[in-house]
């Protein structure tokens, strides 16, 4: 697991309060019982941990999953890297 993933797995916890195992990176934050006020929240605070902006085609509430989630906020880090 990578360290963006487990940070976001992290963040996805405790924002939803619930245990960090029930998170897969197939489940989506509906999945995970994450309603959509609060799955902005998620996103802002994952925005906020790691100092990036998502797109909003990158944050698909109720089809995307926590494995895509991951990979915007990579492809997010690794854009900002190259800057």
């Amino acid at each position: 697991m990578s360290n963006v993933q487990q940070e976001t797995f992290d963040i996805i916890a405790k924002q939803a309060k619930i245990e960090l195992d029930t998170i897969k990176p197939e489940s989506t934050l509906k999945d995970l019982g994450i309603a959509s006020l609060d799955a902005i929240e998620v996103i802002f605070d994952i925005e906020e941990h790691f100092n990036i902006n998502l797109p909003n085609e990158d944050t698909d509430f109720d089809g995307g999953t926590v494995g895509q989630l991951v990979e915007a906020i990579e492809r997010q880090l690794a854009q900002k890297t190259s800057e």
